[in-house]
């Protein structure tokens, strides 16, 4: 039949790599892509994206590898991106610079200060369900009225990766109250809606786009949006999403008590909540779908310090790697790292951290570096899971995801640090998946109760670890107190122009 042939793509842009599927309406798997691309650090604390030559460039590279291997027609296309994030254009939708990159950009600490000061945490709390950090936006575009004038005074509007492309492709301008919900102070899970005073204060004169969410239609491919990427003319564009709760939902974690930890260059955890919940040091945000909720937190560097070893070891393969921490006991023969080598999101949000690995001796290994570092992962995510406890959300059923779940030692030792199961999902293709999956909600063939997850292995905990990473993840608490002084002095040494 010609309906079972239809297809639907979804299209993800992250920090080192874009990622493209083209599926059935029933969640099978065509085809995928992937594009690498540059990440850009022009100057310390400054982490950036351009929006033609990464994002758009690489949605017109996937797309055409997709539509190559189509073996129907395709019926919708939705994307996702890294956020929250902002690229300002003018009205034409023209980027004006770089787009400025989520909480790994800490150019805005001074804004962030400053506002803090003259809204108030308590305030800021009860409107936004979020203090401010290097992960709001709101400051990132006061940083850029007073530092870059020149810019704001041509800027019309503002996107971040989906919410552009969806704009070239048909001409709407909308953002997804999810993502909306992370650009503190200019919005409010509780009401659903825009500040506008706060919107006024950050970013004078800014036109906002309209909110929807994140399964409903932003709009329909343009004749002009056709012509440039070789897309159907009149096939529905979703509205798309921030990339970890596109990437929650391509694993059917969409249910109150679930919770999604995304394993990547950093880590993030997600839990869906049936209610608006808050905590001054997580991510309090309005989810995918209508009359949900999400409390979330991510640490800034996770598999980013693996890369860091290996490449300072020489570009030693990960499996060398992973093997000679595999080797090394539980603790890392008394190796304790802070995980805070980009500073840190949740939950202490705190952009002059810095990494700190002690217990170091003339004995100490590769092998047991390694295995620290993971580690220090893990109590930092435990950290980030007691934090969700603390404002009263819990975690029922645990999912995950991403590259750093393959060999299987780094899912170990999270269950054994945090104390929980994880569920690994037998297909684990990340973000556009969960964007294919709302492509088939936008055409009628699935819906909010529909999950394209399959259960391919459970990671349980090892209780014979329980007592020494206790011990170990109480001193790692403490650890970072006792160095806090030293590392913002290491921090502004660093930051100094």
């Amino acid at each position: 039949m010609a309906k079972d042939k239809r297809l639907v793509i979804g299209i993800d842009f992250g920090t080192g790599s874009s990622k493209g599927v083209l599926a059935r309406l029933n969640g099978k798997v065509i085809a995928t892509s992937e594009k690498p691309h540059r990440t850009s650090m022009p100057k310390p604390g400054h982490v950036e994206h351009d929006a033609d030559e990464v994002w758009w460039a690489d949605f017109l590279a996937i797309t055409a590898d997709l539509l190559h291997k189509a073996t129907g027609p395709v019926v919708g296309i939705t994307t996702s991106g890294i956020g929250p994030c902002s690229v300002f254009t003018d009205g034409d939708g023209k980027p004006l610079r770089p787009a400025i990159l989520y909480g790994v950009d800490t150019r805005a600490s001074k804004e962030v200060a400053e506002l803090t000061d003259k809204l108030g945490t308590e305030a800021l709390i009860e409107r936004c369900g979020n203090v401010l950090t290097s992960q709001s936006q709101g400051p990132k575009f006061l940083w850029t009225v007073r530092n870059e004038p020149w810019v704001w005074e041509k800027t019309k509007y503002f996107f971040m990766a989906q919410s552009y492309v969806a704009f070239k492709l048909t001409g709407a301008y909308v953002l997804d109250h999810l993502s909306a919900s992370m650009f503190d102070p200019m919005y409010s899970p509780k009401t659903q809606d825009w500040i506008p005073e706060w919107c006024e204060m950050v970013a004078p004169g800014l036109q906002l786009p309209e909110l929807k969410y994140s399964n409903e239609i932003a709009g329909y491919i343009t004749a002009q949006g056709a012509a440039l990427t070789g897309l159907p003319e009149g096939i529905p564009v979703g509205v798309g999403t921030t990339d970890a709760f596109s990437e929650a939902l391509s694993v059917g974690v969409k249910d109150p008590g679930d919770v999604m930890l995304m394993y990547g260059s950093t880590i993030v955890a997600n839990l869906v909540a049936s209610q608006f919940m808050a905590h001054p040091n997580l991510w309090a945000i309005t989810g995918l779908y209508r009359d949900t909720f999400a409390l979330a937190g991510g640490l800034s560097a996770s598999g980013a310090l693996t890369t860091w070893l290996k490449d300072i070891s020489g570009g030693t393969e990960y499996a060398v790697l992973s093997e000679e921490a595999s080797d090394v006991a539980p603790g890392s023969n008394g190796l304790l790292a802070l995980p805070y080598f980009a500073g840190e999101r949740t939950p202490i949000s705190d952009p002059r951290a810095r990494g700190v690995i002690a217990g170091l001796t003339l004995s100490t290994t590769r092998g047991e570096l390694y295995r620290a570092l993971l580690e220090a992962t893990a109590y930092g995510t435990r950290h980030l899971l007691e934090a969700i406890k603390e404002a009263g959300g819990e975690g029922k059923r645990f999912v995950a995801v991403g590259g750093g779940t393959k060999g299987g030692l780094w899912t170990q030792i999270m269950s054994d640090v945090c104390g929980i199961e994880q569920v690994l999902p037998k297909l684990a293709i990340g973000a556009s998946y969960g964007d294919a999956l709302i492509s088939a909600q936008n055409v009628g063939e699935a819906d909010e109760s529909t999950s394209w997850m399959k259960v391919s292995a459970h990671v349980q905990p090892d209780p014979e670890n329980k007592g020494l990473y206790d011990d170990f993840f109480g001193k790692y608490l403490e650890l970072y107190p006792a160095t806090k002084d030293v590392a913002h002095f290491l921090a502004d040494h660093q930051l100094a122009d």
